[in-house]
């Protein structure tokens, strides 16, 4: 089994989606990115667009977010945006 990181996605007035994920993918301004347990610390500003998330059971869910920040630490993704939802 994959590990896992702890993902929070949320949006100007409530938390989208919370809980354990083995990737995410993201659009930023600078690009796609896909994140995996032990990524590097970063901050990226988010593009319009889906965050692909792959949960530990293989299941996906995909959200839509719009002007905000991804920021990764130890194994913690945390994404902001004016307006986010699951699609």
């Amino acid at each position: 089994m994959a590990a896992a990181l702890n993902v929070s996605v949320v949006s100007a007035d409530q938390e989208v989606w919370s809980g354990e994920a083995t990737m995410v993918v993201a659009r930023t301004v600078e690009g796609e990115i896909g994140i995996l347990a032990g990524h590097e610390p970063m901050l990226a500003i988010l593009a319009s667009g889906e965050v692909r998330l792959t949960l530990p059971d293989g299941k996906k869910i995909v959200a839509e977010a719009a002007d905000g920040f991804l920021s990764v630490a130890n194994n913690l993704v945390t994404i902001v945006a004016r307006k986010a939802g699951l699609v």
